[in-house]
């Protein structure tokens, strides 16, 4: 099973904007209630993906760089890259089947 790995201001651009998968982003924090919601769905669909995309957890916190270069004012906000590109972005505790028809999409 695999679930969602760390990226940090430093790895962004290796990890994310380079990636030859999509990539979907969940900027969160630990001081924040609904990205606690989110977090077993971010991780669900992690493994429900496996090889199809990749999945990266951001600590705003840690790493306000990348959070305030692609304007994130509320967390948790999970977003979708491919090809380098931001695609697009789900604000919110959004339920499962939203981030996987979202993702969908991008396949």
């Amino acid at each position: 099973m695999s679930s969602a790995a760390a990226v940090t201001d430093a790895s962004f651009e290796q990890d994310v904007l380079k990636s030859d998968l999509p990539v979907l982003i969940d900027f969160w924090a630990p001081w924040c209630g609904p990205c606690r919601m989110v977090a077993p769905i971010v991780d669900e669909i992690a493994t429900e993906f496996e090889g199809k995309i990749k999945v990266f957890k951001l600590n705003t916190d840690e790493n306000p760089n990348v959070a305030s270069q692609y304007g994130i004012r509320s967390i948790p906000t999970l977003m979708i890259f491919k090809g380098g590109q931001k695609v697009d972005t789900v604000v919110g505790a959004v339920p499962k089947t939203t981030l996987s028809t979202t993702i969908s999409k991008y396949l």
